[in-house]
């Protein structure tokens, strides 16, 4: 790796023992026709998630989808950067623990803020996915939440290996400088998160854009400070069954009052 990134001033919201992987690698651990692969396989496995079958869902179709949604950009990243895919993997600490926590509580805020501001001057659309949770109950509603957990592993693969694809060719290609390229690919891959969700959200462009991007950003925010997927999965994870759980077990409760 480049020692000049290495030492290069950081984001203030970087720890400084860790840099991002592959970007700055002398030679580049990842070819462009690798990058190209993984971004490929990101777009299959989204698409496995939700692309309609001619048979109705179950808990064991609903599992193969997430695993697929997950399993495949990590095999195309192992197949593009063998030995070195677990890069975006770090040990997790009890710090880590509690930035998941401090993170989701701050996207929560932020989520809750921006939505209420657009729905004073805009529309909102509800998830279907989420209110319907409401009606599971035993194993299923328990399976919802562990599915979840798995899903936005994969959530946070298909922001974050966007992220380094933008962050390497902005910086190795365009010419960019580190940080800037850094903050390009973050406001890049956090745009290209919240379009994906036009479909879950009645294609409302605003909403998905402002709404689901600012909540990308804080989230990314995640690795960005620790260079740990796991971090950044954490802290969804916590987020998300936060708010599905306000939906499961406070609306019913807060309907009947």
């Amino acid at each position: 790796m480049n020692e000049a990134t290495v030492t290069a001033p950081r984001l203030i919201v970087e720890r400084k023992a860790a840099d991002f992987p592959f970007y700055a690698d002398r030679p580049p651990t990842i070819s462009g026709a690798g990058w190209l692969m993984i971004m490929a396989a990101t777009v299959i496995g989204f698409a496995a998630l939700g692309t309609p079958m001619p048979f109705e869902d179950n808990i064991l179709t609903g599992w193969i989808r997430g695993a697929i949604f997950v399993g495949l950009p990590l095999l195309a990243l192992a197949l593009a950067a063998p030995g070195r895919w677990q890069a975006i993997f770090r040990r997790v600490g009890f710090g880590d623990v509690l930035l998941m926590f401090g993170i989701a509580i701050f996207n929560i805020i932020v989520t809750l803020a921006v939505g209420a501001l657009l729905k004073t001057y805009g529309t909102v659309s509800a998830n279907a996915g989420v209110a319907d949770a409401a009606s599971l109950e035993g194993v299923r509603l328990v399976s919802f939440f562990a599915k979840v957990g798995l899903q936005m592993l994969g959530e946070e693969l298909i922001t974050i290996l966007p992220f380094l694809a933008l962050l390497t060719w902005l910086h190795s290609k365009a010419g960019m400088g580190r940080n800037g390229a850094v903050l390009a690919a973050w406001l890049l891959s956090a745009i290209i998160f919240g379009l994906l969700h036009l479909p879950t959200y009645n294609w409302n462009i605003a909403q998905c854009v402002l709404v689901i991007g600012s909540a990308r950003l804080v989230l990314t925010l995640a690795y960005v400070w620790t260079k740990n997927i796991w971090v950044s999965t954490g802290a969804h994870v916590i987020n998300d069954w936060t708010l599905i759980a306000s939906t499961v077990f406070l609306a019913p409760l807060a309907a009947a009052a």
